[in-house]
């Protein structure tokens, strides 16, 4: 493989526009580039959907599209597989530009390399949960044991056991969302579009479709892009995320990036009321730890590191330079009149641990079971950094 092969976004999308309206090319003239969507509209009677749209998104992402009725949002989602054809630009989908595809190579990309989750489920409501979730494969002309198979799979991944056989009107909204997702993940396509998936179900079953979401692509890893208008909902899943207004991108980023550095005003207005806490992670506010030992050194060590820090404990470090726990002053002065050498074999106290990309909601409960810094650990155990409580408020406040 390449070198480009292998740094290829999933999807790639450059300089899109769609223009609503007779002649749309004459909104794309240079004399235009500086009106607003209003001011176009009212001297060419056309309708700007889409402006110079671009942005990437890396396989297994989820990529949000955030944005208000009348934003552009659902205009782009219909763009990408063109169920609305774009005015100008170009849509990759791994390498390839689907605005160039002939209509039957169009219909093979739409049946086998994406799958669509509806806002209302879009379910053929004469037919049971596991016919609905194997309707894709069917059109494919996969045969019936197959598919069926692949199909109640699907239902099982989704939390949907033992439902093959009920009709969608036999079931409450979010479990047809589930037979729509099932459905979706059926076709084993890399890349899902969703299009407001949730946002017609109940506050708490909405919360745990999104949980449910979030559980899956752990495992799944698929390509996502999907499209919202909650912003909470966009924080909660979102890899990165691009706000729109009147069909333009007005910023992209991390969850983080979007609440702590918002481009403009409208923007600082979405994020206002949301809570820092839920979007900070414990790598943007760690700090690199002030004093550790080693299990090698001997308590005299450990006495003295303190003493000069101004510590009465400090992190004991394993011979394998994983966090063994938190050292204290009289934990070390114990080992020193017991004529100890080294920190082998000490008895410590354990450390409160995280990982860097806990959210700063999760840290503070942990900050509450402990005298001592929280402990921020990588997968194989190793000490990262350190959070101090200062640094959970710092984290918190506007200025943080």
């Amino acid at each position: 493989m390449s070198e480009s092969e292998q740094d290829r976004h999933a999807i790639e999308v450059r300089d899109v526009w769609k223009v609503f309206g007779d002649k749309p090319e004459q909104a794309l003239a240079p004399e235009y580039a500086s009106k607003s969507r209003a001011e176009i509209q009212d001297e060419l009677g056309v309708v700007v959907g889409l402006r110079d749209i671009s942005f990437d998104v890396d396989p297994g992402q989820i990529f949000v599209v955030m944005g208000l009725s009348g934003s552009g949002k659902s205009t782009l989602v219909r763009c990408l597989i063109r169920l609305i054809e774009a005015t100008k630009g170009q849509i990759y989908f791994d390498g390839e530009d689907v605005l160039e595809y002939a209509p039957d190579q169009l219909l093979e990309f739409r049946r086998t390399k994406i799958a669509m989750v509806f806002q209302h489920y879009a379910l053929l409501p004469h037919r049971r949960v596991l016919d609905n979730v194997a309707y894709g494969l069917e059109i494919r002309g996969m045969d019936k044991d197959a598919r069926y198979k692949v199909a109640a799979e699907a239902v099982e991944t989704v939390g949907l056991k033992g439902w093959e056989n009920y009709y969608p009107r036999e079931m409450s909204g979010g479990m047809q969302q589930r037979v729509g997702l099932a459905r979706a993940l059926a076709v084993q396509s890399d890349v899902l579009l969703m299009d407001e998936p949730f946002s017609g179900l109940d506050p708490l079953i909405r919360r745990e479709m999104q949980d449910e979401l979030i559980t899956l692509q752990t495992e799944l890893r698929k390509t996502i892009v999907f499209i919202t208008h909650d912003l909470n909902e966009a924080l909660k899943i979102g890899d990165r995320i691009a706000i729109m207004r009147d069909g333009e991108i007005i910023q992209e980023g991390s969850p983080e990036e979007i609440v702590t550095l918002p481009s403009d005003e409208y923007v600082t207005e979405f994020v206002q009321d949301v809570s820092r806490a839920k979007v900070i992670q414990a790598k943007a506010i760690m700090r690199e730890p002030v004093a550790v030992v080693y299990e090698r050194q001997g308590p005299r060590v450990a006495l003295n590191t303190m003493q000069r820090r101004g510590l009465d404990e400090v992190f004991l470090i394993a011979r394998d330079y994983t966090l063994r726990g938190v050292l204290t002053e009289a934990q070390a002065k114990t080992m020193l009149s017991e004529g100890r050498t080294s920190l082998q074999g000490a008895q410590t106290d354990p450390a409160v641990t995280t990982s860097p990309d806990t959210y700063i909601e999760e840290i503070i409960p942990m900050a509450a079971q402990t005298e001592y810094p929280i402990a921020v650990v990588g997968d194989n155990g190793s000490l990262l950094g350190e959070i101090q409580r200062g640094a959970l408020l710092m984290g918190m406040s506007d200025s943080g």
